[in-house]
């Protein structure tokens, strides 16, 4: 009795042991049909803005940081340094109880470079000491940019009352100190025009703007 029950029990568990293993594969099968996939594109989408703002911020700190927080126009980018300028001072050309004497900026440099605006100037003495107050910027005169070749010039109007005229008190200098538009390190220039108005009456001394060419 007990050999002729054997196989059907063999038989039985065979057959829960292949349906549990179909079971389980069917369970798998579903797990893997219903796992979650991100959308085509969204990792991607979502982080090149990201990148190009960064970028874009990056970029714009650096000008910044490079130009001093203003922007660089052409002007500015060939703007004449002193070291590319020989200064010197024209002839008088009196008139009217004035006296007006060219401020004249050679480019002796290999390339072009441009001026825009009103020198600076100031009278000293042989020790250096200014001499007057600073010249004031005359207010009918227009800046333009001019553009100086190598070898070619541009001149500001230097201008004061004849003391002999104003009764001014006046001093001889030495030099006169020319600064660039734009620049700090200053110009030296040997003064030969005499007697200049330092204090008193109609003691102001005026400035333009350069002009092509030397003044004369």
């Amino acid at each position: 009795m007990s050999q002729s029950k054997s196989p059907s029990a063999a038989l039985l568990c065979a057959v829960a042991l292949l349906s549990l293993a179909t079971a389980c594969a069917g369970a798998d099968s579903t797990a893997a049909t219903h796992t979650p996939r991100p959308p085509t594109g969204t990792a991607s989408s979502a982080q090149q803005p990201t990148t190009t703002s960064t970028t874009a911020i990056t970029t714009a700190s650096t000008t910044r940081s490079a130009t001093g927080g203003r922007t660089t126009s052409g002007a500015d980018a060939t703007r004449c340094h002193t070291s590319e300028l020989r200064a010197s001072v024209g002839r008088n050309n009196p008139g009217a109880g004035q006296e007006n004497f060219p401020i004249v900026l050679t480019n002796v440099s290999s390339s072009a470079c441009t001026l825009y605006g009103f020198p600076g100037a100031a009278f000293v003495d042989a020790s250096g000491k200014q001499l007057g107050p600073d010249p004031k910027r005359a207010s009918d005169s227009s800046p333009m940019t001019v553009t100086l070749a190598p070898g070619r010039s541009a001149w500001a109007g230097l201008t004061f009352t004849n003391p002999e005229v104003s009764e001014a008190r006046t001093a001889t200098p030495a030099s006169l100190v020319v600064t660039p538009p734009d620049e700090r390190d200053p110009l030296m220039v040997g003064w030969t025009g005499g007697k200049v108005p330092v204090a008193g009456n109609a003691s102001s001394v005026f400035l333009t703007t350069f002009s092509s060419g030397t003044g004369a």
